[in-house]
């Protein structure tokens, strides 16, 4: 019963083409579908043209540019961050060499002549490493759409008991000419919760003052510090401070005079 033709494709880069010829006839018969390059520059174009390449099986020592530059170009490609794992070929095994292609990513290595069944290990074990790595990943972004989405929840659930306090109906007066005085515009796709916790920021109050203030935990405050900071697009809590607070005041003066 044959292997089922693998999701991830090989790039397989050789300035010889009888070897390149070679190795892809092997792989594509053990269930790889294999992408020919016999430079640098064809392989970069042919893996920028197929988000499919997970491998690349790369010789060292090519002309112009060699397989420790191809890797380094192909991580620096813009545009969103694409997982690979590679395998060096080399005809000279120098230990300078493959301690340097080892630090730029290399994975594994191997030297010519190759034994194809040790080869085909190798390219298998990378496989799985590839597509653990991708199955983390996605779930790493699932988490933070969770969190994110319990985020939200717990924002909207603060809301709802202000509403229910009938706060907002029954402030002091210097409570409604605080909350009714003109915010920068950055602040006005705030929730009233995640502006609350902005103001006390502002106030210089830690984490730990706030929280017993609010009644709610100090990573709850973290959390509200770090939406906050996220959604207004600044970058910490001086920052922040500075943007809500009158220019006339002292506080603003202190952190602007130096």
């Amino acid at each position: 019963m044959s292997r089922p033709v693998s999701e991830v494709k090989v790039l397989v880069v050789d300035d010889q083409p009888v070897i390149v010829e070679q190795l892809c006839e092997f792989l594509e018969t053990k269930g790889y579908v294999c992408i020919p390059a016999h430079s640098t520059d064809e392989a970069i174009e042919r893996y920028v043209a197929d988000p499919a390449i997970g491998l690349l099986i790369c010789d060292l020592h090519m002309p112009e540019r060699d397989g420790i530059e191809l890797v380094r170009a192909l991580k620096g490609l813009d545009g969103s961050p694409r997982m690979f794992e590679a395998i060096m070929l080399t005809g000279r095994a120098e230990k300078q060499d493959v301690i340097r292609a080892l630090r730029e990513g290399f994975a594994d290595y191997y030297q010519k002549p190759m034994d194809l069944d040790e080869l085909l290990a190798g390219v298998r074990r990378q496989e799985e490493a590839l597509l653990e790595r991708q199955r983390n990943f996605r779930d790493l972004g699932g988490l933070n759409q969770r969190l994110q989405e319990l985020a939200d929840s717990v924002d909207e659930l603060y809301q709802d008991l202000e509403k229910a306090r009938g706060q907002g109906t029954h402030r002091r007066a210097s409570d409604v000419e605080e909350s009714e005085s003109e915010l920068p515009a950055a602040f006005e796709k705030l929730s009233p919760r995640q502006l609350e916790v902005a103001r006390l920021v502002s106030k210089g109050k830690t984490n730990y003052q706030i929280a017993c203030e609010l009644g709610i935990t100090e990573n709850t405050v973290k959390l509200y510090v770090s939406q906050v900071l996220r959604l207004t697009h600044m970058h910490n809590r001086t920052q922040l401070a500075l943007a809500l607070t009158p220019s006339s005041s002292p506080v603003h003066q202190r952190f602007t005079t130096h």
